[in-house]
């Protein structure tokens, strides 16, 4: 069973098969932390979590080298700083911070490697020197751009045509440009600005060198895998390729498109109630809030529950069906509490799932059929099946990075020592009601537990008890 990835750059799910089983490497986009992520923000790196995990598997945890940058240089961080008082590592500090504490609350697994720009300037510095070497940039005004013209591949990845792309271009943006879509490696800061020395002048990196630099410095090239979110073919991605291909000498060579990462992926969008988040609109949704609001495992199901590549409608209703789901596979585990799970590897048919470009939708439905066996096992005291279907059941939900908290406490939910007392004391009464067939005192606890909000769930080890919300 091979695993097969939909590559952006070739259209279409290929075999994977990295250049180096013993070193398979993938970079992932991170985070720009000037604020807290929003909902979007956490698709990728849950996304890639799943696949690292996936690969871990397969290769070894020693064989696979997992890279997502951290952007502490940009506009955006600037005037956060300057907003606010403060010096600019203060904010990236702060909200990297935040950042980690959201994933981890997600259960995303921490990446080998966290390259951060502001560790990177020689690198930066270095690759613009080399890009400009092959005459595939230019000096101009204090700043340096990248030459489009000069990378005769460009547009590829995203399915755009360069000559089209500069006829419909209505304005030249800057008059120093050859052309409209030359981009910026290298541009002069302001005065209260921070700032890097270079050939060119005092000054700081584009974004997108920032990118191509730490993979080359990091990794090498080609990498394995690239991912990010589908807002970053174009022009992120597409400029990556450009800058890191013309820095080692490939202009010119069309087939060193591919040979900048091998296979490229990439998340589809991630809507609010059907409308693309927006602060006009007043819906963009904090990742930090939701995890404050809610168990992060629910957000993680929520962002795994449709394929990767679609896009993704962020409602209520979907997170409400998130918990449910959840609830019912804690519910089977809890119920099993008593049966010690067989160790085990996951099924062949959620591997089957997950190995077809990460077919989430599809393996959680084998963690479904687990739980029905589960379920039926222990109705029918058959706790050998119940054994073997938990450890596949365990085995597959580690892949999905899901089913991590204690069952009984997770159905239990946001509960105070009062209420657990109370509830543990009316289901004893109720034990003892049921064994002396007093119906109505039963009755009347059972009344008694509506109003509190507990669900009971009798099994042939006693009673056990969740919140309905």
């Amino acid at each position: 069973m091979s695993l097969t990835l939909y590559d952006t750059l070739h259209r279409e799910k290929r075999v994977f098969a990295p250049r180096n089983p013993e070193r398979v490497t993938l970079y992932v986009c991170g985070p720009t932390v000037y604020d807290y992520a929003h909902i979007g923000n956490a698709r990728p790196p849950v996304v890639f979590d799943v696949l690292v995990r996936l690969l871990r598997r397969t290769y070894g945890a020693g064989s696979v080298v997992y890279a997502r940058n951290v952007t502490d240089v940009d506009d955006k961080i600037n005037a956060k700083a300057a907003r606010k008082g403060v010096p600019i590592g203060e904010v990236t500090a702060r909200y990297e911070a935040a950042y980690l504490a959201d994933m981890a609350a997600l259960n995303v697994s921490p990446p080998d490697l966290a390259p951060h720009v502001t560790d990177h300037m020689d690198a930066i510095v270095a690759q613009i020197g080399a890009i400009m070497e092959q005459g595939c940039a230019y000096a101009a005004e204090g700043h340096v751009l990248f030459d489009v013209s000069s990378y005769e591949n460009y547009g590829r990845l995203s399915g755009r045509n360069l000559d089209d792309m500069i006829m419909g271009a209505r304005v030249e943006v800057a008059p120093y440009k050859k052309n409209p879509h030359d981009f910026v490696l290298w541009k002069p800061s302001k005065a209260d600005e921070p700032s890097w020395p270079s050939p060119w002048g005092e000054g700081r990196p584009g974004w997108h060198i920032e990118c191509s630099a730490m993979i080359d410095e990091n990794l090498g090239l080609p990498i394995d895998i690239h991912g990010g979110g589908i807002d970053l073919v174009f022009p992120h991605h597409e400029n990556e390729i450009a800058q890191g291909v013309c820095a080692h000498g490939h202009a010119h060579d069309a087939g060193a498109h591919g040979e900048y990462a091998r296979y490229w992926m990439h998340n589809g969008f991630l809507t609010v109630d059907a409308e693309k988040m927006s602060k006009s609109i007043g819906n963009v949704l904090l990742l930090h809030d939701l995890v404050q609001a809610m168990p992060g495992e629910v957000v993680r199901w929520a962002l795994l529950s449709a394929h990767y590549r679609q896009p993704l409608d962020w409602t209520q209703s979907l997170l409400d069906q998130s918990k449910k789901s959840l609830d019912r596979l804690y519910g089977a585990l809890h119920r099993a509490a008593g049966v010690a799970a067989t160790e085990s590897d996951p099924p062949e048919d959620f591997l089957a799932s997950i190995q077809d470009d990460l077919n989430t939708p599809g393996a959680m439905a084998t963690l479904f059929a687990l739980s029905s066996e589960i379920e039926r096992g222990m109705t029918s005291g058959d706790h050998a099946a119940v054994g073997a279907a938990k450890g596949r059941l365990i085995a597959a939900a580690n892949l999905l990075g899901v089913l991590r908290s204690d069952p009984a406490g997770w159905l239990e939910g946001q509960v105070d020592d009062d209420l657990r007392a109370e509830v543990e004391g009316l289901l004893e009464r109720r034990t003892a009601a049921r064994a002396a067939k007093d119906w109505p005192e039963a009755d009347r606890i059972r009344d008694r537990l509506n109003v509190l909000n507990v669900v009971v769930m009798d099994g042939p080890d006693g009673p056990t008890w969740r919140m309905k919300n």
